[in-house]
């Protein structure tokens, strides 16, 4: 309220989630009047779909030029739920804004611009787009304009803050609040580094991540709602690896070797590469993914947050 005083909110492209969004998205609402809330569609930034692709193709309508109402969207493709939760989140998240005593209106567009019509006052959701939907935004003639990263940068009557990203990464903790995205991480992690050094004489390397960058395959869904895959490491870990196709090597440069012998020939070609491989022959299929990208999508997937007998890592 502070930020937009009584004027007609948009809220555009947040991520269709009870645990990511919803307590967010009850809490600008009890500081609104009206919100206009703009989804994009088929699906949001993360693959949560509210609509498949293909009845968008059936129905002969342009995701990026075409800007749906509430009733044209019900028009064409009736209820509509998630796939997995089985939410219908138009519906879901309509009432959580009028439920806190907001009008609420909803339209459905891919343009950030398409919502200066209805208020010229924005309050931008996405989490890896948003640094365009501020420069369009912001060239567009938005009056007042702000992000999640802008909200909760600092206590407000007490409560947690990220000084970084705000309310970006922040989670479901109770049906009134949330933990937000970790801060003050990077003395942690090099704490624990230099206490196992002092320990052990090992040097490890240490990190701090939440959600992985994993894509579902099936469901076409990306875990990554987080703003970054971790937002602390030791130094060792910054970098991507420097690797060679085993597979290349074996078809190619040693084709005339079997066995032991093609064995300690790889071995002595890997052990032997010097310097940066990018866009060498022998490094073609090996995408150069960051380290902390590699290690955090493994370890979420290992540890994650649901009850299914995994470890604590």
């Amino acid at each position: 309220k502070a930020k937009f005083g009584d004027n007609t909110i948009g809220v555009i492209f947040p991520i269709l989630s009870r645990n990511r969004f919803a307590v967010c998205l009850k809490g600008i609402a009890m500081g609104a009047k009206k919100i206009v809330l703009m989804l994009s569609y088929p699906s949001d930034e993360v693959g949560n779909h509210l609509v498949d692709l293909d009845l968008l193709d059936e129905k002969g309508i342009n995701p990026w030029s075409d800007v749906l109402t509430e009733s044209k969207y019900r028009e064409l493709f009736g209820k509509s739920v998630h796939p997995f939760t089985k939410v219908d989140y138009i519906a879901y998240y309509k009432e959580l804004i009028t439920s806190a005593g907001c009008a609420c209106e909803i339209i459905l567009a891919n343009d950030c611009r398409a919502i200066l019509p209805y208020t010229p006052h924005v309050l931008y959701c996405d989490v890896h787009s948003r640094a365009r939907t501020k420069r369009l935004l912001t060239a567009a003639g938005a009056k007042t304009l702000y992000g999640m990263d802008d909200l909760l940068t600092g206590p407000v009557d007490g409560s947690g803050y990220n000084e970084q990203f705000g309310l970006l990464g922040s989670n479901k903790a109770t049906e009134d609040s949330v933990k937000l995205f970790p801060r003050d991480t990077q003395p942690v992690v090099d704490n624990i580094q230099k206490g196992i050094l002092e320990a052990t004489g090992k040097q490890v390397e240490v990190m701090v991540y939440g959600d992985g960058a994993f894509k579902d395959p099936v469901g076409k869904i990306w875990e990554l709602a987080d703003p970054v895959v971790s937002p602390a490491f030791t130094r060792g870990l910054d970098g991507v690896p420097n690797e060679v196709k085993l597979k290349y090597l074996a078809d190619n440069d040693f084709a005339h070797l079997s066995g032991t012998a093609l064995k300690e020939a790889v071995s002595q070609y890997i052990r032997s590469v010097d310097g940066d491989l990018t866009g060498k022959m022998a490094s073609q299929g090996t995408t150069p993914r960051r380290l902390t990208d590699l290690i955090g999508s493994l370890s979420d997937l290992t540890s994650g947050s649901g009850d299914k007998g995994t470890p604590i890592v």
